[in-house]
């Protein structure tokens, strides 16, 4: 009934005029922005933050959040159409979806992916508002040395599941932590790291590092490989052709039911993300199929899982991030930056001090899937369009949009010269195959990192003890120590596994992998 009572007054919020504009603008951008190959939400987010200044809170984050599940969608468009992913999450659809449009069925492929993305975001969404309550009641338990076994929980997770090297992704996200002390001490009001510059004490600015690294490092990586145009017609079959049949329907309801829940359960695992749930996804409804040899071949079933999985891993990914101040992803990291720029603090107290925000932000997601199925299904040819856009131009838009960002941040050229210095860096991340998701998370939560530790230490009278024997910090350290163990036993299991079963065995598995 609370929660019944919430969403009805997180709908009055949500329906204001300005508000469904930003949620328009944010769907309409995250789809185009899913289109584009190679560039994903979290470089949206981060260059379209600095237009939000100035307007409420709520309305900016509805934008942004818009930003981030619409751009799941877009990337089913020409994953489908041309077998190109404008987004990593959508690289599993490219398997079966364009198959079924070299077989003349792309119309029914996209009417598969927008009605399972539809009803995913719709049950993420009913997820998240009936879990994220109870969350934070449970968190509001939490003291410093519980948040500093969070945020280090965060952080491992991201290092553990967010790349294939677990080493790079902590070298990154100590990097964020690195950079998370410059400025004054909040403490001590002693300045770190500012080597003279007055600009510096105040901290580096979150947007500059996030459009740096994510946005100028993209296109610095991108610009220095061979980009083909695509230069293909491109034939969906027109509107009528975009519903799926009843056989369809029937064959895809569970792979989508499934596919929510397992894309969902994924996001709120922090740096899981959309991208390995939708693998799960495809993995799963391979291995519950009756019939596997479809699979690769053009199985509905390998369209609709994944895009289910990956749009509810957007709703997932925001529950951490709200109820225990731990971004789910690099995007939500970006959001989770914007949050504290607007005076809000993400946590369980945020459901009681900001109530109308968070339940108009959740009545906003439900508003959102509705507008993204209404633009998806009539509009697929326009966005196809877009693909054709010469990539130099697209460079020029963004690289003016960065700068534009920085500039506007304090008016000063200072932070256009950080821009192109973190511009640098995520370039140089990216040969050396870092991750800089972890440095931004690293970035946003290394001064909350410091004050819990800082606090847990002043109320245990220096002891380090506190962090071991409060049980739910232990728990959670525990937790944290797994995580980080995770990859490097998987591997050990893989390679015993392969001594074990000698050449005859691992040429039958790869014998498997291709059939």
């Amino acid at each position: 009934m609370e929660a019944f009572t919430g969403l009805m007054g997180g709908f009055a919020v949500a329906l204001q005029p300005a508000n469904l504009l930003a949620a328009f603008i944010g769907c309409l951008i995250g789809t185009i922005i899913g289109v584009l190959p190679g560039i994903g939400p979290v470089s949206a987010v981060a260059l379209l933050l600095p237009l939000t200044f100035g307007q409420p809170a709520v309305t900016s984050i509805i934008m942004l959040a818009g930003i981030y599940y619409g751009a799941m969608y877009g990337g089913a468009l020409t994953s489908i159409l041309i077998n190109a992913p404008g987004e990593s999450a959508s690289v599993v659809t490219t398997l079966d979806g364009y198959q079924m449009a070299k077989q003349g069925r792309g119309g029914v492929a996209l009417g598969i992916s927008a009605i399972a993305s539809f009803v995913a975001g719709t049950i993420g969404v009913l997820l998240l508002m009936l879990l994220a309550p109870a969350m934070a009641d449970v968190a509001l338990s939490f003291g410093p040395a519980e948040n500093f076994a969070l945020m280090i929980l965060g952080l491992t997770t991201v290092a553990a599941l967010g790349s294939g090297n677990t080493v790079k992704a902590l070298i990154s996200a100590v990097l964020g932590l690195m950079l998370a002390t410059v400025g004054i001490d909040a403490v001590s009001g002693r300045t770190r790291f500012t080597f003279g510059f007055v600009e510096l004490l105040g901290g580096i600015d979150f947007v500059v590092v996030a459009i740096g690294i994510f946005a100028l490092g993209d296109i610095l990586a991108n610009v220095e490989r061979s980009r083909e145009q695509v230069n293909v017609r491109i034939d969906y079959g027109g509107f009528r052709n975009l519903w799926p049949s009843w056989q369809d329907i029937r064959q895809t309801f569970f792979p989508m039911l499934r596919g929510t829940f397992i894309g969902f359960f994924a996001g709120v695992l922090p740096g899981a993300g959309a991208t390995i749930s939708s693998f799960l996804s495809y993995i799963v409804e391979k291995r519950v199929s009756k019939t596997p040899e479809r699979f690769g071949k053009g199985a509905p079933e390998g369209v609709a899982g994944p895009e289910a999985a990956n749009n509810a891993a957007t709703a997932g990914a925001m529950a951490p991030m709200l109820v225990l101040g731990i971004p789910g992803s690099a995007t939500t990291a970006v959001i989770y930056g914007a949050l504290l720029m607007f005076g809000l603090r993400p946590g369980p107290t945020l459901f009681i001090q900001n109530a109308d925000f968070v339940w108009g932000l959740f009545a906003s997601m439900y508003v959102g899937n509705v507008m993204l199925l209404i633009l998806n299904l009539p509009l697929v040819g326009v966005f196809a369009q877009v693909v054709r856009l010469p990539y130099p131009i697209l460079t020029f838009v963004i690289v003016l949009f960065s700068v534009l960002g920085a500039f506007g941040l304090n008016n000063s050229l200072f932070e256009v010269y950080l821009l192109f210095i973190f511009g640098i860096v995520g370039y140089v991340l990216s040969k050396a195959s870092i991750p800089a998701a972890p440095l931004a998370l690293g970035l946003v939560l290394g001064p909350l990192m410091e004050r819990a530790f800082r606090q847990s230490l002043i109320a245990s009278r220096g002891s380090y003890l506190v962090f071991v024997q409060r049980p739910i910090s232990l728990g959670i350290l525990v937790l944290a120590l797994c995580f980080m163990a995770l990859p490097t036993l998987l591997g050990l299991y893989t390679k015993r596994r392969e001594q074990r079963q000698g050449p005859a065995g691992t040429a039958e598995m790869l014998g498997e992998r291709k059939g």
